[in-house]
């Protein structure tokens, strides 16, 4: 795994990863754009599963905000999982987008 600015012989391009280090910095994962690696299945996998997750945590955000008789704990909880999911969400949004040829926008971004 390579740091943004560590940028792999020309061909290649960095994957943003669905994880963190255990310091919080972002993990990057440096492919020939096969996609197609165990690693990279893995970092799919998570993926789809972060979002699955996002769609359930709004769901009962939505409940939570809908019942005038919530209360504060409820909203407190539904609110700290939302910023979660949230987060995540973000960085697959980052990943994907700096997966896509010609957007310079994004760390790692192909093109």
């Amino acid at each position: 795994m390579n740091a943004p600015e560590e940028l792999p012989t020309p061909g290649y391009q960095l994957r943003l990863l669905p994880w963190t280090t255990p310091e919080g910095k972002p993990c990057y994962l440096s492919t020939n754009g096969g996609g197609d690696s165990r690693l990279s299945l893995l970092a799919d996998d998570i993926e789809a599963a972060q979002l699955d997750s996002g769609e359930q945590v709004l769901a009962g955000a939505r409940s939570v905000l809908a019942d005038p008789k919530t209360g504060e704990r409820a909203v407190r909880f539904a609110l700290t999982r939302a910023t979660e999911s949230l987060e995540d969400v973000l960085r697959v949004a980052v990943s994907r987008g700096g997966r896509i040829p010609g957007n310079e926008r994004c760390p790692g971004a192909g093109g």
